[in-house]
Parts: C-alpha cells; sequence; structure tokens
C-alpha cells in the first residue's frame, strides 16, 4: 500500500526537481515554452495510451470511457474556471504575471494540475501488482516543464524561493497521497469503474493541457512548440512500445 505513495511522490518529485533548476539558472522564456510543449506531447501519449486505450480494455462497452472522459473534463473545468476566478489562472505563466493573483489558488491550482494523473497511479499498482513505467516516466517527465515555468514565473512576481520550493515539496506530498488514495479506494471496484477513473483522469489531464500548458507554452515558444510536442509525444510512445 505505501509502495503507492512512494510512486507517487517519486513521479512528482520531478516537481521539485524542475524548481530547483529553475531557482539555479536563469532559463529563457522561448527555451521555457518549448520544454512545456514536449511535456504536453508526453502527455497527450499517456492519455491515448496508458489511460484511454487501457480503460477500453477493461471496460466491454464504450460508455463508461465516454462518461468518465466527459467527467473529467466537467470537473476540471469547473475547478480550474473557480481558481482563474480566485486568481490562480496565471500559474503556469513564466513571466511573472502571477503577482496579480492570489497564492492559496496558485497553490490549489497546482495540485488540481497534478492529482488526476497521481490517482491513476495508485490504481495501476492495485490493478496491475506494479508500477506502470511508461506512466510513470510520462508523469515524470511532463511534470518538469510545469514546474520550470511555474517557478521562474513566480520568482519573478516576487515570491521568495524558499516558499516556491516548499511549495512545491507540499505538492509532490500531496501528489504522493492522491496515489494512496487511489490505491485504497478502487480496490473493490468493478472493471467499469476502473475503466471510468481510468477516462475520468484522461478528460481532465486533456483539460488542463488545452486549458492552461498548451496555451502558455505557446506564447512562449512561438510555432516551434508544434514540434516540440510532436517529439514528446513520440518519446512517450516509444516508452510505451518498450515497457
Amino acid at each position: 500500500m505505501w509502495g503507492a505513495f512512494g510512486w507517487g511522490t517519486l513521479a512528482a518529485s520531478s516537481l521539485v526537481i524542475g524548481a530547483i533548476i529553475a531557482l539555479l539558472f536563469r532559463i529563457g522564456l522561448r527555451v521555457i515554452g518549448l520544454i512545456m510543449a514536449f511535456g504536453a506531447g508526453v502527455l497527450i501519449s499517456a492519455v491515448a495510451f496508458d489511460l484511454v486505450e487501457e480503460a477500453f480494455g477493461m471496460s466491454p462497452g464504450h460508455g463508461w470511457v465516454i462518461a468518465g472522459i466527459f467527467a473529467g473534463c466537467a470537473v476540471f473545468f469547473g475547478g480550474d474556471w473557480l481558481i482563474d476566478r480566485s486568481g490562480g489562472s496565471e500559474r503556469k505563466d513564466a513571466q511573472g504575471r502571477q503577482q496579480s493573483g492570489s497564492s492559496l489558488a496558485i497553490v490549489l491550482g497546482s495540485v488540481l494540475d497534478g492529482v488526476p494523473e497521481s490517482m491513476v497511479i495508485g490504481l495501476t499498482i492495485f490493478q496491475g501488482g506494479g508500477v506502470g513505467a511508461a506512466y510513470l516516466i510520462a508523469v515524470f517527465i511532463s511534470n518538469l516543464p510545469e514546474s520550470i515555468s511555474s517557478t521562474s514565473g513566480l520568482v519573478a512576481s516576487g515570491w521568495k524561493k524558499a516558499r516556491v520550493l516548499w511549495m512545491w515539496i507540499a505538492i509532490a506530498l500531496v501528489s504522493g497521497l492522491s496515489s494512496l488514495a487511489g490505491y485504497v479506494l478502487f480496490q473493490h471496484s468493478s472493471p467499469d469503474v476502473v475503466a471510468f477513473v481510468l477516462a475520468f483522469a484522461a478528460g481532465a489531464i486533456l483539460t488542463m493541457l488545452a486549458n492552461t500548458m498548451m496555451p502558455e507554452a505557446y506564447d512562449d515558444g512561438g510555432k516551434w512548440v508544434g514540434v516540440a510536442t510532436t517529439i514528446g509525444f513520440a518519446v512517450a510512445f516509444t516508452i510505451h512500445v518498450l515497457d
């Protein structure tokens, strides 16, 4: 059981690593945008091959999968809308626009971004007896650009470096607890329910990508983000095939 917490925390530890990189090195906005685009491509691949495909294989009908995708989309959209209204809309911005937002909303927004993918880690450990390497690596890689971008923006907006670092440590621990919850809560669930949860995470992640991560990537990286996204997708797909 505690292995689920450990693996979830490990996958989220790249948030802390990304923050340290951003605090130690000055990274240009274009580079940050391209890194974010690469992470988006990685997550798109994870959604397609590690979540939706897996969910479809578990449920004999299409209903649970489709319902899960739209439910995940609706829940993330609603939560993101509330957080935006509370001042967390620029949480991934690398240029420092977080200054006009709410500290609590920024933290809650970052947690909202990471919880769905973390719960899946614990769920897959229970289902398969071990963590899916491809999905774990995909989450780890995709967290890096998010953390680098957000950290750069938070420091530029006036946040103290120690405060930023502790925020990411706390979010990594919350992600570990989310993975533990995914392991514990669905132990006696039917394949249809598990398929719904996997599809729910897929819908939430896709909505997050379209609403927050990819627009910020394009703003900073320009048209080359399309190439970086494709490379990220190809790398994650290769890992999936080799897993």
